[in-house]
């Protein structure tokens, strides 16, 4: 967001339940004024990345950017806490537009649940026998059998998360891609994910479902028994997050890339 000389900024403040973010959110409330979060014009999250993703999923589809600050303990999508110049500093953001991924699963018993995830669908064994899936490529099976412990797929945004942890890439945030990530493969041994446009429909049909239950997660959500999976983004949704000048999500990926 660029300095303007206009009316400052409504702001809603959004806080975890750790005793740090509250008694920030009751400051900043003093300090800075507040709204109820459907009148505001930005919504001010306190806590760590979980509250930045429950925050991110609560607005998704109203438009209303996201300026976080870390009250919590890793932080890769917040902003340093400082309680001066809030305004000035939500005034002279930058923009991160992401999109989410769109999960339809079809469970054991025929029901239909649909969800979002900001930063990677994840399939994963339920009990103590490896996973095997079928995946197709927009309605082609590419690969007829994988045995692993699950299988993700991943946003730019959450490329640096569960993904990286199980060696799959980081992506530039304005990549026009998906990562496509087992984990801990078994068979093929030579396997180790793909990189897909963002274009793409993954689908995955569980093998030897009651033998072998796998779960659906989408962040946070999570689906029992899943037999049949959907994957794809829906660019038409963007979700907007604020971040100060010089610690951009792009550039906090591109030093992610390089060790930083």
């Amino acid at each position: 967001m660029s300095q303007s000389t206009s009316a400052p900024p409504r702001l809603a403040f959004i806080a975890s339940g750790t005793d740090e973010a509250q008694l920030a959110a009751r400051r900043l409330s003093r300090f800075y004024g507040e709204v109820a979060p459907e009148d505001a014009d930005v919504i001010v999250a306190l806590g760590g990345d979980g509250l930045m993703l429950q925050t991110l999923h609560r607005f998704l589809g109203t438009g209303k950017p996201i300026y976080g600050m870390n009250r919590g303990s890793v932080g890769f999508l917040m902003n340093e806490f400082h309680e001066d110049r809030l305004i000035e500093r939500i005034q002279a953001a930058e923009r991160s537009v992401v999109h989410p991924l769109n999960m339809r699963v079809r469970d054991a018993h025929g029901a239909t649940t649909e969800a979002r995830a900001l930063n990677e669908v994840s399939l994963l064994r339920q009990s103590y026998q490896a996973a095997k899936l079928e995946i197709s490529i927009n309605k082609r099976v590419r690969l007829p059998e994988l045995v692993a412990d699950g299988v993700l797929v991943a946003t730019p945004t959450g490329s640096t998360a569960y993904n990286f942890s199980a060696n799959g890439p980081i992506l530039p945030l304005d990549a026009p891609l998906i990562a496509l990530t087992p984990i801990s493969t078994f068979r093929p041994r030579h396997w180790r994910g793909a990189l897909l446009p963002d274009k793409t429909t993954i689908s995955i049909r569980v093998l030897e479902a009651e033998k072998r239950p796998v779960s659906a997660v989408a962040d946070h959500f999570e689906v029992r028994d899943a037999a049949e999976i959907h994957i794809a983004m829906d660019r038409k949704t963007d979700l907007v997050m604020l971040h100060d000048p010089g610690h951009s999500l792009e550039e906090r990926i591109l030093r992610e890339q390089f060790g930083h």
